[in-house]
């Protein structure tokens, strides 16, 4: 089913700002304005974001997104209802095969929507009209009258209602087209006054509404990813072979003999792969790249190592150090210790200053004293949100 978002960003919030000088939705939470974290949540779920508020502020917040799946901003109405018809309105428009089936109706002040309600949503919309995500009251609940209790207020079936609230899209559409049915405080009432059922769905207490400049600092909070320390160690070893070139650390290095393997055998950086893959724990070079794969045959190590950055950066972590030994009699490491520790940086963009290649002998000991190949550890750590 093709899914819509109307990502509703026209009130003004005034209980967060008295002076009402920068609307909520707006306001700068962890370097962006609070829609668009919104924004952002949706866009791996839907098809389609109509934002709906002052457009030309709209288009350049939600621009950087990148996304053709964000439709032109439209202008909100003075109400609420007014605002969701607008937003509707304009779905309505597209192209018949354009037309979305399902519809979210999200507060832009809601920045830490979860995945797992959006899906719970839709879910429901499979089986009811409608749905929308609500938290069970948990509190006793007291009538106030002049500052005294007047009265305590059962919690029993009482519940908190959030947003993404869903709708299947024709019958939410003819709801916001009925004239007589006005006053809505929030989306699902339209279906309750037209007598279609609304199913409820268990809610987040993190998908927080920015309401008071309290709510600002719990949800940076909440926002900010926890980063915990992995670490890695890797190990390989190459023997020599006459007649190829010898490559380590993503460099070529003058010597009479290179290293036998599938690809052009680079055990520095194979070493380093491996680290990486370990502290993600995702296997090892092997796995993401088999020597039983012909393609692989005499390939340069540099993409490899690529790769693994990469890997790192797609689960939104962060290479704090690396730490690479070379172990062999020949060639002496020293004169090209700097340029290796240049290139890993290159390869996975990080600073030069947290790579370390060092280099060490056996003693002429072990089948490197031998010198019949050479050896590499390496130890890398990480940051991976929790």
């Amino acid at each position: 089913m093709r899914i819509a978002v109307i990502l509703l960003a026209a009130g003004m919030g005034r209980r967060f700002n008295k002076q009402g000088t920068v609307p909520k939705q707006y306001v700068h939470l962890l370097g962006h304005p609070v829609i668009y974290h919104a924004a952002k949540a949706f866009l791996p779920h839907v098809h389609y974001i109509q934002p709906v508020g002052d457009p030309e502020l709209l288009h350049a917040i939600l621009s950087p997104l990148d996304s053709q799946r964000i439709l032109p901003p439209v202008t909100g109405g003075a109400e609420r209802q007014d605002s969701v018809r607008a937003g509707l309105e304009a779905l309505a428009s597209l192209p018949q095969e354009l037309k979305p089936d399902i519809i979210l109706v999200h507060d832009g002040a809601r920045p830490n929507i979860s995945a797992e309600i959006i899906h719970r949503v839709v879910e429901a919309l499979q089986e009811y009209p409608a749905a929308i995500p609500a938290i069970p009251v948990s509190e006793t609940l007291k009538r106030n009258k002049q500052q005294l209790i007047e009265e305590t207020v059962s919690r029993d079936g009482l519940y908190r209602a959030q947003t993404p609230q869903g709708f299947r899209f024709q019958p939410f559409l003819e709801a916001h087209r009925n004239p007589t049915i006005r006053g809505a405080t929030d989306d699902a009432s339209l279906f309750e006054q037209a007598g279609l059922d609304v199913a409820l769905v268990l809610g987040d207490e993190n998908n927080i509404k920015l309401t008071y400049q309290d709510d600002l600092k719990r949800l940076e909070r909440l926002m900010t990813n926890v980063m915990l320390p992995r670490i890695g160690s890797g190990f390989d070893v190459h023997a020599f072979e006459k007649g190829r070139p010898l490559f380590l650390c993503g460099i070529e290095v003058p010597h009479e003999f290179g290293l036998a393997g599938h690809s052009d055998a680079d055990v520095g950086l194979h070493a380093l792969c491996d680290a990486i893959y370990g502290a993600l724990a995702e296997g090892d070079i092997g796995a993401h790249f088999p020597p039983s794969d012909t393609q692989w045959k005499n390939a340069d190590s540099k993409q490899f190592l690529v790769h693994a950055g990469e890997r790192v950066r797609q689960r939104g972590g962060k290479i704090i150090n690396i730490d690479l030994t070379l172990i062999c009699e020949r060639p002496k490491m020293r004169p090209h210790i700097e340029q290796m520790r240049e290139k890993i940086a290159e390869l996975l963009q990080i600073s030069f200053n947290r790579v370390s290649v060092k280099a060490t002998t056996t003693e002429k000991l072990g089948f490197t004293g031998r010198e019949e190949g050479i050896a590499c550890q390496a130890v890398t750590s990480i940051l991976l949100p929790e």
